[in-house]
């Protein structure tokens, strides 16, 4: 079975980034992972045209490059996404992505689509000790794998992370939730 991890953030070595590596190193013993940044592609804002609407299919200039993420999508069994809080919601590149990701969208017909039976996951993270902001990340990340027809199969928050060094204080509970998937 095939895992894809994603690190939602830009930030290619802090928090997140580890996060992203503890959880490749466990899932690696069971699965053949894949791990890829939002940061590692370029592309631009959707314009809202709904052409994809009509079509499933984008015409911007860089389509491509979310067929490309979309790629990783269709060949993963299961799918992690890790996403730090920015102002109490996913950064904006991985909104910008998701955006991006209508042509996929079951909201319309027609549309394209990635293999059925997959599983979602998603971790996330803020600097702050409460956890509504973890919530909100958690809801989002959700509602772009419902649209996908992803299954979601279990969710972590995790508050009180502002630096890497952070992460090794919750790295048994990261462990943990590894497990389940």
């Amino acid at each position: 079975m095939n895992a894809l991890i994603i690190n939602c953030s830009p930030v290619r070595t802090g928090a997140t980034a580890e996060i992203v590596r503890i959880v490749t190193e466990q899932l690696s013993a069971k699965y053949s992972v894949r791990s890829i940044c939002i940061d590692d592609y370029s592309f631009l804002f959707c314009k809202g045209c709904r052409s994809c609407h009509k079509t499933a299919k984008c015409f911007m200039s860089d389509a491509a490059v979310i067929q490309s993420i979309m790629d990783e999508y269709d060949a993963a069994d299961m799918i992690v996404s890790v996403s730090p809080s920015y102002w109490a919601d996913i950064p904006g590149q991985f909104k910008a992505f998701i955006d991006r990701c209508t042509p996929w969208c079951n909201t319309h017909e027609p549309h394209a689509t990635i293999r059925s039976g997959k599983k979602g996951y998603v971790i996330a993270l803020r600097t702050g000790p409460s956890m509504p902001e973890c919530e909100r990340i958690i809801g989002s990340i959700e509602h772009f794998y419902g649209h996908l027809e992803i299954e979601c199969m279990g969710h972590l928050g995790l508050t009180s992370i502002e630096y890497k060094e952070n992460v090794e204080l919750r790295r048994k509970e990261i462990i943990d939730f590894c497990s389940n998937i």
